[in-house]
């Protein structure tokens, strides 16, 4: 797997064209997806909810969306490029403000606040505790160090908190395998390559959905970083699953 600045580079150069691309690589099914998740994300009270490996931002706005009055929403990225789409299009959202100001202890009534910052998801600049939620929509599987990203995970949540892990996966069954293998890994580099200019990027992208644990695997490597109940949920015969874990 590339290093980190490798990463940062690569999400910096395709952010422009990403949401694009990004639509391309889950067949237009990603919305969804993130809608199923917000149903263990969000639960009706004012929260304070993290979403790292943010990209451009997609998750972050959903689930601000979603969130009850008073919640603060941190959406964090290791790519700036991606964190200044963020903000244009947190702009454009008129149910949530955004702030670069740390949000008032009580936040009763007030509007969903949104707030953006450049972080390491294996080094989160957070106390202890400081979040009711940590979200990480298709992001995980670009870690350095994935197991040092969940102990991070765990840390920052709450006695009671919730990771909720989207991740692109491949389907198990053969013919379906087969079909997505040779768009996955033919079509849509090519395609990646041309509207961004990068296929390096969309070589990389695919193999690491390829190169990602199996879900059985992936919920040891969350219980080994000290997750309890642990789940996944498999969406759209295997394109995606979603990984749950408490503290």
């Amino acid at each position: 797997m590339p290093k980190k600045e490798n990463i940062r580079r690569m999400f910096d150069s395709i952010a422009p064209s990403y949401d694009r691309l990004n639509h391309l690589m889950s067949l237009s099914v990603d919305k969804a997806w993130r809608r199923r998740a917000l149903g263990e994300i969000v639960d009706g009270t004012p929260q304070r909810i993290l979403d790292i490996a943010c990209g451009t931002g997609d998750s972050t706005i959903s689930i601000a969306r979603a969130a009850a009055p008073g919640s603060v929403v941190t959406g964090a990225d290791i790519s700036e490029g991606m964190l200044a789409l963020v903000a244009e299009k947190v702009r454009k959202v008129s149910q949530v403000v955004l702030s670069e100001t740390p949000p008032a202890t009580d936040r009763t009534g007030q509007p969903v606040q949104i707030r953006l910052m450049v972080a390491d998801g294996e080094n989160l600049p957070f106390e202890d505790g400081s979040f009711d939620r940590v979200s990480c929509a298709f992001g995980i599987r670009n870690f350095e160090h994935r197991e040092t990203g969940l102990r991070e995970f765990l840390r920052v949540l709450r006695p009671g908190g919730k990771a909720v892990i989207l991740e692109l996966s491949m389907p198990r069954g053969k013919v379906l395998r087969f079909l997505y293998g040779l768009y996955f890994f033919k079509v849509m580099p090519w395609i990646g390559g041309r509207i961004s200019g990068d296929k390096a990027a969309y070589k990389y992208l695919p193999a690491s959905v390829k190169a990602f644990p199996s879900p059985e695997q992936f919920c040891r490597i969350m219980q080994e970083a000290g997750f309890s109940s642990v789940r996944f949920r498999t969406f759209s015969m295997g394109l995606c699953r979603m990984f749950i874990g408490q503290k």
